[in-house]
């Protein structure tokens, strides 16, 4: 119970915010909430007070089973209630289209017809927690105004009268989830009537009441004879746990369905050895009601009767598994993965610290860790032979799974831990195995000794799994792109020489798809007595792309180094790109500057036009001749054009990245830059150069950057 105090010291407090000592706050607040605005199912999430995290406090008109993956949540996690207190609105998400379009993880567990609204419980300093609360598949796809303005309201106060329990340090108590009472009793108490009950039992076909929790409260003759179970086993148990061959996520979901979605449901189920009977579910918010027949319509049908090992509901685990899911296909690198963990996994398990460790030449390998407050006391493992005795080494090197309850049953069996104290009192060793192999080991802290029971065990195990297959993708594709950046930083160069009467200065920047490196490059190359620079973009954004750059690059330094003019390096390279047989094409800028004569000689293969701002700040784009992409025709020329280039002036040469994007007019997006140059091209060239890159990734923020980028300015000195 969660009370308030009435005393002097809040006599002046207005009547909403005032709650008579024992009644139960949190209940009662969702109660109200759920019958102004006609909601079938809700709850309640308070913040924790030592860590962003949201808890479910109490839930009504479901179980919590069909919020498992949920109970205690990251205030980061991409779920509603975490966004409506992150974000301190509300949030609404009126059917499946839109659950799936905006909250992928929880479709993939829920995937029904229902609408739901989460609403923050906030003042206007503190968060305190948020409200759900869910409708029925045939609510309206919009919300009305009433419901919005009557949750909004209601949150609000109960934020006040939060807030006034915190300033009178009154904790808030644990509450029982508010669920219609299961029926329990004979028939004649279920039906109410002895005649109604003999009427039911007459009937040819079977008849189950079950409560929100699926326990069964009556049953007629007929639906025990089909289901081969006597009455007395089914009543008070749950219909798939008495029942084995009903022990089946496939029926299990059909349950789910038709209470969230209040909507008739239906399944067909084989009954060992060969008979296939019909089971229709009508809902209610109190429960359902289960009519079962026989089914010819299926008599056909080749399926595999479910496992008959009489295992409990697994509706926890499979929630939790299929959520897991979902957001791991979310993660890329290996601190992906360990954020995930972090932010998802173990709030949902009550950890309050995590490390994800790996292996590296028989050593061990801190890949990643959260929630410890001295990181060396996790980091001092790092390189540490994987033959020494300790958990995160015996579980990595044998696959079997670790649990210590307390500190001093991981200390008897590890008394080399006594010198390593991390400050936590349980720990949860999980082999993250994949492809049949260890891969690493998820090591769940927690802050208190902490029990882990069968059931809890096979979830964790289960979650491991999903987590090793994330790990194994994450460790392969860190390998692929610390191999790739390598390749784009050799063949990219590392600096731009010094060269009399020219100031220069290059960016590059990776596109955000794929492995973030691409074809685009820079180089500028000192040439008998002169200067030339060369800008190009080689199709694509892989590492063929960028080996096929490095050779481009090369070709364009050595022609320049033996003296060939301008159509010539182009011819030259155009012919290297068709022997060397590739499918790609590239274009190029080439110039050949005389900054002592001011003048600049310059050739074009497909090419976006580099932009002149001349002293007096005028910027004007510059029309070249030029010829096709290169690697296209062997026969094509390049002709030059020269350009005047008068102490002062400067060169923007740019890849195409630089000014295209989707929905963007090339030729505004010129402009664009033009304006942009002729305002602050009197600036260093570096401070220059990161403005013009920081407006591009401005104007995509919060979009994927198709291409690459490169940027090369060249400014004329006096």
């Amino acid at each position: 119970m969660v009370g308030v105090s009435d005393g002097h010291s809040s006599a002046q407090a207005p009547a909403a915010a005032r709650t008579p000592v024992g009644r139960p706050l949190l209940s009662l607040a969702l109660a109200s909430m759920m019958d102004e605005v006609h909601a079938h199912s809700g709850a309640v999430y308070l913040m924790s007070p030592d860590q962003p995290v949201l808890e479910m406090a109490v839930m009504a008109g479901l179980p919590r089973a069909f919020a498992a993956p949920w109970e205690r949540v990251g205030l980061n996690a991409p779920i509603p209630v975490s966004d409506a207190a992150r974000e301190r609105r509300l949030v609404w998400v009126g059917g499946e289209e839109q659950m799936a379009r905006h909250y992928p993880r929880i479709a993939v567990v829920l995937p029904y017809p229902f609408a739901l609204a989460a609403v923050p419980i906030a003042t206007e300093s503190t968060v305190y927690g948020a409200v759900f609360v869910t409708w029925p598949g045939a609510h309206p796809a919009e919300m009305s105004d009433h419901e919005r303005e009557h949750l909004t309201a209601a949150c609000g106060r109960l934020a006040v009268r939060l807030e006034r329990a915190a300033q009178h340090s009154i904790p808030p108590h644990p509450e029982t989830d508010l669920l219609a009472a299961p029926v329990v009793g004979g028939m004649a108490g279920s039906l109410g009537t002895v005649e109604a009950a003999r009427m039911v039992s007459r009937l040819p076909y079977g008849l189950v009441s079950l409560d929100l929790h699926g326990r069964i409260g009556f049953v007629n003759a007929a639906a025990a004879e089909l289901l081969h179970v006597p009455v007395s086993r089914l009543l008070g148990t749950q219909l798939w746990a008495s029942v084995p061959w009903l022990n089946d996520p496939v029926y299990e979901d059909r349950y789910r369905a038709a209470l969230l979605s209040q909507q008739v449901t239906s399944f067909v189920a084989l009954r060992p050895p060969g008979e296939w009977l019909s089971f229709r579910l009508y809902p209610s918010t109190t429960g359902l009601s289960v009519r079962i027949t026989r089914s010819r319509a299926v008599s056909r049908m080749n399926r595999t009767a479910p496992p008959s090992d009489g295992a409990p509901s697994r509706l926890v685990t499979i929630s939790q598994v299929l959520d897991l899911a979902g957001a791991l296909t979310e993660a890329v690198g290996v601190q992906d993965v360990v954020q995930l963990v972090a932010d998802e996994i173990a709030p949902a398990v009550g950890s309050q610290a995590l490390v994800v460790l790996g292996s590296r030449a028989n050593r061990l390998q801190v890949l990643g860790h959260r929630g410890y407050r001295d990181p060396h006391l996790v980091e001092r493992f790092d390189g540490m032979p994987l033959t020494e005795s300790t958990p995160g080494t015996q579980v990595l090197r044998t696959g079997v799974p670790a649990f210590f309850e307390s500190q001093e049953q991981l200390e008897r069996l590890y008394p080399a831990r006594l010198a390593t104290p991390d400050g936590f009192a349980a720990w949860a060793y999980l082999p993250l195995i994949a492809q049949g192999r260890p891969v690493g080991t998820c090591v769940l802290s927690y802050a208190e000794p902490h029990p882990f029971p069968t059931e809890e065990r096979a979830v964790m195990t289960s979650m491991a799994g999903l987590i090793a297959q994330a790990l194994e993708r994450a460790l392969l594709y860190d390998a692929k792109y610390r191999l790739a950046h390598g390749l784009q930083e050799a063949l990219l160069p590392h600096s731009l020489p010094s060269l009399p009467g020219i100031e220069a200065v290059g960016r590059y920047v990776p596109a955000t798809q794929g492995m973030d490196i691409g074809g685009d490059f820079y180089d500028l190359v000192g040439a008998q007595g002169t200067a030339a620079a060369v800008i190009g973009d080689v199709q694509g954004h892989n590492v063929t792309a960028a080996g096929l750059m490095g050779q481009v690059r090369t070709a364009v330094r050595a022609y320049t180094t033996v003296g060939q003019a301008p159509e010539e390096v182009m011819r030259s390279t155009n012919r290297l790109l068709l022997d060397l047989g590739s499918d790609l094409f590239a274009s190029c800028l080439y110039l050949r500057l005389d900054p002592e004569h001011g003048r600049a000689v310059m050739s074009r293969a497909g090419h976006p036009p580099p932009l002149l701002r001349r002293p007096d700040g005028r910027v004007r784009v510059l029309d070249l001749a030029g010829g096709p992409l290169l690697g296209i025709d062997a026969s094509a020329v390049y002709p030059t054009t020269e350009v005047a280039l008068a102490p002062g002036s400067l060169l923007v040469l740019y890849t195409d990245g630089l000014v295209e994007s989707p929905g963007t007019d090339f030729e505004e997006a010129l402009a664009d830059l033009g304006r942009r140059l002729g305002d602050a091209g009197d600036q260093p060239l570096d401070e220059l150069a990161d403005s013009l890159i920081q407006h591009e990734q401005r104007r995509a923020d919060g979009e994927e950057r198709l291409d690459d980028i490169a940027l090369l300015l060249i400014r004329a000195l006096g």
